[in-house]
């Protein structure tokens, strides 16, 4: 008898998958911006938000990086959204006008939700999309059902399986 996922479906995301689909993110994103294309700064949502938001930055030469704490899961239950640490007040500027928020992914849209209310105008850009959290992205790369659990590579560890036959 084999142990089932905690969902019932899963998608296991590599770091490579995840490096490749942050740069396709970049490259969807460049020029995009309302100053001649340009975007003033990155806001990675964290923590998930951390990587995809570090390779967005470098590929598109953003040097002004900043994070916003939001809380909105305990494990794999979700609650209510929190802000636990907003960013810097000169980085947002107007509203969020010329940033970039990131995020690995939008599930229920409740944690885009908390933040769009705070920053209207920011662009809202994350790697991969359930279809109930679409409408709270203004980018995104992938598109997973939403019955799906994704697992990205920072919560999983490597370790030795077993083979299905033989132990050779």
């Amino acid at each position: 008898m084999t142990d089932r996922l905690p969902h019932e479906k899963g998608f296991h995301i590599s770091w490579d998958q995840i490096h490749r689909d942050s740069r396709a993110l970049a490259w969807r994103l460049d020029g995009q911006g309302p100053d001649e294309g340009a975007w003033r700064a990155v806001v990675a949502i964290t923590r998930g938000g951390m990587a995809p938001a570090m390779i967005v930055s470098r590929e598109l030469d953003i040097r002004t990086v900043d994070t916003i704490s939001v809380r909105s899961y305990h494990h794999q239950d979700r609650g209510q959204a929190e802000v636990l640490k907003a960013p810097a007040a000169d980085v947002m500027g107007d509203q969020g006008e010329g940033v970039l928020i990131i995020d690995d992914l939008v599930d229920s849209g409740k944690t885009l939700e908390l933040v769009r209310e705070m920053f209207p105008k920011a662009h809202f850009a994350t790697v991969y999309a359930k279809p109930q959290g679409r409408p709270q992205v203004d980018t995104f790369i992938t598109e997973v059902s939403q019955d799906t659990w994704i697992f990205f590579p920072w919560d999983m560890a490597l370790q030795y399986v077993e083979p299905y036959r033989g132990t050779d």
